[in-house]
């Protein structure tokens, strides 16, 4: 097939676009490729954001994707800085900020999500930030630097991931942190109750102090500055800072507007796709944070946000765009670090999903997998400080999607191998 005169259009200049981009050109793909990003920098990955360049262990050069040259190199049209503020499927072009018009034979929408915010007064302080995008981290950087010089204090609304890799880089900087939490535990609608003490301890021994079962309300200040945060129980914290990290919300507006199907919000969100990455347009395409696809392993439909997503839907959708059969079917996938306590998590175990959780290994020692089961069968696998294990952890999620029960006391012990766990393919 000749593809000289196609045009692949991509919107979304983070991981996901760029893999994309990256992916077509290796396929042998050699008609117009061309991304457009609302940032001016080069697409970048997000992890360090909250990790290695936020605690200044990384600089910033290694959160790009590709060298700059990359793209000229590959024959990839760059458009920074632009914003798409239309998508005409009839005459099949996109309309960016500027007015100007761009055809396509095939577009891919990958442009994320950004952070909830936080409807409560005094959001309008300088000292208010939330962390998504490259120069989010670098104001969080240099302000947790001027805390920890200070004896400042930070004030972080919610404890997920991005709130507690926060909280560990802040106090990296020898910053007072204080963490404020609806729920009775940290992470909760990832690991559940029985965990979220785990990460308690692990940041209390930090110093970091929690306020549990608790809104802010109010952020006061005065000349501009943050000073204090108000929670519905009557407390105040003293702040000089405070970070909004309660979750984030997929950009689908750009989608809604061009009438494409989406997901209930209720439900996730996002915009809804096929196995394929396929949108209710079957020449436009969907991968990454925004994209809610029917996944076929877990025969659901389920919205990803973490990295791993945008590194292997970004190619998936890039296949499909190039007319492969793609049957996008990754187990979920995320990492974090925090302190000297890494972790991998592999599946997907909402609340309610599950009927127990097992332990194996020493959960004192932070040392341990944790399994989530539902009748005996693996739904998702922590391995927090034990390694080169998820390869077998998602063979266990893959059988259990297949009915396969697992003994839960051979799962708990460390002296069985995890591939005995799996019935004999041979």
């Amino acid at each position: 097939m000749v593809d000289a005169d196609r045009t692949f259009v991509i919107v979304g200049g983070g991981l996901a676009g760029a893999k994309a981009a990256e992916t077509l050109r290796a396929e042998g793909f050699n008609g117009r490729v061309i991304l457009i990003g609302d940032e001016r920098e080069h697409p970048y990955e997000r992890p360090p954001l909250s990790k290695g360049f936020l605690s200044g262990k990384e600089e910033r050069d290694s959160v790009f994707v590709h060298e700059p040259a990359w793209y000229a190199q590959n024959d990839v049209e760059l458009h920074l800085g632009q914003t798409v503020t239309a998508i005409d499927r009839e005459a099949k072009t996109v309309r960016l900020g500027d007015g100007t018009l761009i055809g396509y034979d095939k577009l891919l929408l990958a442009t994320g999500s950004e952070p909830r915010r936080l409807d409560i007064p005094g959001t309008g302080l300088a000292g208010v930030h939330h962390l998504r995008r490259l120069a989010h981290s670098e104001r969080l950087r240099n302000m947790l630097k001027a805390l920890g010089r200070d004896n400042g204090h930070l004030v972080i609304a919610g404890a997920g991931w991005i709130g507690l890799e926060v909280a560990a880089a802040a106090r990296g900087y020898g910053a007072e942190v204080t963490v404020v939490e609806p729920e009775a535990t940290p992470l909760h609608q990832v690991i559940g109750p029985e965990l979220g003490q785990i990460f308690t301890d692990l940041h209390a021994e930090h110093g970091v102090r929690f306020h549990f079962g608790a809104r802010l309300t109010e952020i006061t200040g005065q000349d501009g500055m943050v000073l204090a945060a108000r929670t519905d129980d009557g407390e105040e914290h003293p702040a000089h800072d405070v970070l909004a990290a309660i979750g984030a919300a997929p950009r689908t507006a750009l989608a809604e507007n061009a009438g494409l199907a989406l997901v209930d919000r209720a439900d996730g969100g996002g915009v809804a796709v096929d196995a394929s990455l396929r949108t209710s347009d079957p020449d436009i395409f969907a991968a990454g944070d925004v994209a809610a696809s029917h996944h076929p392993l877990l025969d659901t439909r389920l919205r990803v946000e973490h990295w791993a997503n945008a590194l292997n839907g970004g190619p998936a959708a890039a296949r499909a765009m190039l007319g492969q059969e793609v049957s996008y079917d990754r187990v979920p996938y995320f990492f974090s670090d925090q302190y000297d306590l890494g972790l991998e998590y592999s599946g997907w175990a909402p609340p309610g999903s599950y009927d127990q959780v097992v332990l194996r290994g020493d959960a004192g020692k932070r040392e341990f997998i944790a399994f989530w089961l539902k009748e005996h069968r693996v739904l998702a696998g922590m391995n927090v400080n034990v390694w080169d294990v998820t390869a077998a952890i998602q063979d266990l999620i893959r059988a259990g999607t297949k009915g396969v029960q697992v003994d839960p006391d051979r799962l708990a012990d460390p002296s069985v191998p995890l591939g005995d766990l799996l019935p004999d393919q041979s």
